[in-house]
């Protein structure tokens, strides 16, 4: 499976100017705790880093600085890590940890931004495919017991 086929389609973006204040505006509107920063390019968006909420808190917070004076592109990290959308499940998780991240721009093959894939919903996925391993098991045992019988 790729992982373009579970990725989540609906991110929210900043460009990297924005104020760290209109970035914690755009977290608290649609409910998330990361936002794709992106540059546009030829039409389309490029993902250039990810702020997170725990940027907002470590880098802006808890150094009492004021988030309207700094922009999305002086907290965001260093080195975004993403990936292309058909790049299989398994690759994509051991890239994550590799890398250390727990979420990452899915892009196309222009490097477009396709979507986002987090751990949580890596975690869903493969608990999903475990649950129908063990039904598997299950249904094997009553199929036995049935003809055996």
């Amino acid at each position: 499976m790729a992982i373009g086929e579970i990725c989540n389609r609906e991110v929210v973006v900043v460009e990297a100017d924005a104020s760290v204040a209109e970035a914690a505006s755009l977290m608290r509107q649609f409910h998330v705790g990361d936002l794709v920063v992106v540059r546009e390019t030829d039409g389309r968006n490029e993902p250039i880093g990810i702020v997170t909420d725990r940027d907002l808190v470590l880098e802006v917070l808890a150094e009492e600085l004021d988030p309207g004076a700094l922009s999305v592109s002086e907290i965001m990290g260093a080195e975004l890590v993403k990936v292309k959308e058909d790049t299989g499940v398994f690759e994509a998780i051991r890239f994550m940890r590799e890398k250390g991240v727990r979420r990452m721009p899915v892009v196309d093959d222009s490097g477009a931004l396709a979507g986002i894939v987090s751990l949580d919903d890596l975690l869903e996925v493969l608990s999903e495919e475990l649950v129908e391993l063990s039904r598997l098991t299950r249904a094997e045992h009553k199929r036995e017991a049935d003809t055996r019988h």
